[in-house]
Formats: structure tokens, C-alpha cells, sequence
């Protein structure tokens, strides 16, 4: 698919939004609801007036996310707030949704098995929404409005809010159940980050010869990669030696790897991971000359 021009674009980032609420309030109709497992945001709050006082789920997430939606475009702007309205509407829709399938919360009954899945999924969603631009709304607008009006810390907001959240459900919640919520809370904020990092993490190399002209040309044609070449001086011998310096993908890295040695088995290479590569080639497209 050729998501180069614009409207293919949003069409496919409008699905992956989509995708990313119901596989969210798959995980809360499968695990988190028949488990009877505490958790932060939007859903925990939820949680917390389901038992406090009777309220539906779906009813507090849709009433909870218009009144989110609201002081978003009032504080934050209509183009962030836009974001969100895909999200405000269909999460809670969706979730009704699946709740009138039974079978869909008879998976197991493992409370670690529910914990661990879904914070794997809740993870999953929310990074799938955030990659595409939007926000999964509801308890992502308070702290985006403390860090605009107070300058504060969004994670540090985040995390605050999260935890007071589990504390509130602790009314109804055992021991045991808010050690899961506290499991699940960080299952997902783990696997958040790393989807919010997946496919832009690369290989740094750092090559050091004195075959580094042969091996320049190489990583330049054979790779199709750009490299920079600094000025470095041995520690020993004291002897001045340009060091190259390029970023590969992690697929490309055995191979330059191989060409390296096939020019210089006694070459020195330093390899690091970097969580982030913008500009040509990566985050832009390569410009062939």
C-alpha cells in the first residue's frame, strides 16, 4: 500500500487508531473485567465508580471522556484535541460492544495470566495510538494541561495520577489484587515505551582502520549508508587516524560487519544501540545523486 499521498495516509493512520481502542477495550473485556483486576487511567477510574456506587463502565469512560475531550480543546487547542475524538467516541463504543460477547471473558481465570496479557495489549494500543498522533484521551488530558499551565513533568503527572487512581480502588481491592494492578500498571508502561521506539532504534558503528578509505567507499555503495569521518588520534602510538562514524539498521549490521573484516581483519569496531536516527535515509527520504 502507498501511504505517500495524503489522504491513503490518514485513511491508514485512521485504521491503526482504531485498531489500537479495540484491541485496548479487548484487553479490558477479557481480562481485566472477569479478574476483577485494578488498574490506572481512564479504566480504573471506571473500576473505582463501578463498585463505589453501582455506575456502568461504559457509561463513566463515555461521560469521562467527552468532559477530557472538552478541556482539551479549551486549554490544549482544537488540533490536539481533534485527535482525540476518534478515540473519545469509539473506545467506549467498541467496549459495549464486546461486553455483549460472554465468551470473550472466559479466557481464564489466572489473575497473573490476565495481568501480564493485558498489559501487554493495553501497551500495545496505546503506543499504536500515540505513533499515529492521537491521544487515547481521558486521563492522557490531565497531564498535558498541568505541563502547558505548570510546566510539570507529563510521565511524572502520568505515573502520580496512575498511582492515585490504584489507591482509590484499594476500597474494594485486596492485597493481592492491587500487587496485580501494580504488575499490570508497569507490563504496560514497559511495553508502551518500546512500541513507541520500535522501528526507529539503530546501530551505531564506530570504525577505526587504517583501510578506512576502502572501507568508507564500501559503507557509502555497497551499504547505500552515510557515514562521517572524524578526526582521532591513537592512544598508544599516538598516531592520527580518521575514525568513521554510521548509523545502520540492525539487519544491515552483520553485513557491514562482513565487509569490514573482508578489508581489514585487524579493523577495531565499537557497536551501540540509539533508541532514535532522524534525517536522510531514515526519518527522510534518500536523496540519490
Amino acid at each position: 500500500m502507498n501511504h505517500s499521498h495524503p489522504i491513503t495516509k490518514n485513511l491508514f493512520n485512521l485504521m491503526l487508531i482504531l485498531l489500537g481502542n479495540a484491541l485496548y477495550a479487548l484487553a479490558v473485556t477479557m481480562f481485566i473485567l472477569p479478574s476483577g483486576l485494578i488498574t490506572g487511567g481512564t479504566t480504573g477510574l471506571a473500576l473505582f465508580f463501578f463498585h463505589q456506587f453501582g455506575l456502568p463502565v461504559t457509561v463513566f469512560v463515555s461521560l469521562f471522556n467527552v468532559a477530557m475531550f472538552l478541556l482539551g480543546f479549551w486549554v490544549l487547542g482544537k488540533k490536539l484535541a481533534l485527535t482525540t475524538l476518534v478515540t473519545t467516541f469509539f473506545y467506549p463504543f467498541i467496549l459495549g460492544i464486546f461486553q455483549r460477547f460472554p465468551a470473550l471473558s472466559q479466557i481464564t481465570e489466572d489473575r497473573l495470566l490476565c495481568a501480564i496479557y493485558a498489559g501487554l495489549m493495553i501497551g500495545f494500543a496505546i503506543g499504536i495510538i500515540i505513533q499515529m498522533g492521537a491521544s487515547s484521551g481521558g486521563m492522557d488530558i490531565p497531564p498535558l494541561v498541568l505541563n502547558k499551565k505548570l510546566g510539570l513533568p507529563i510521565s511524572a503527572t502520568m505515573y502520580a495520577f496512575d498511582f492515585t487512581i490504584l489507591l482509590l480502588q484499594m476500597s474494594f481491592s485486596n492485597k493481592e489484587e492491587i500487587l496485580y494492578g501494580i504488575l499490570l500498571v508497569l507490563i504496560y508502561t514497559l511495553v508502551l515505551d518500546k512500541v513507541l521506539l520500535m522501528g526507529q532504534s539503530r546501530m551505531q558503528v564506530k570504525i577505526i582502520s587504517e583501510k578506512y578509505e576502502q572501507i568508507n567507499e564500501q559503507i557509502i555503495h555497497q551499504l547505500d549508508r552515510g557515514s562521517t569521518l572524524i578526526q582521532a588520534q591513537t592512544g598508544y602510538c599516538r598516531t592520527e587516524l580518521p575514525m568513521i562514524l554510521s548509523v545502520v539498521s540492525n539487519r544491515e549490521l552483520p553485513r557491514l560487519t562482513r565487509l569490514v573484516n573482508e578489508i581489514d581483519p585487524a579493523a577495531f569496531l565499537i557497536v551501540g544501540a540509539v533508541k532514535e536516527v532522524r534525517g536522510r535515509g531514515f526519518s527522510l527520504s534518500r536523496d540519490y545523486r
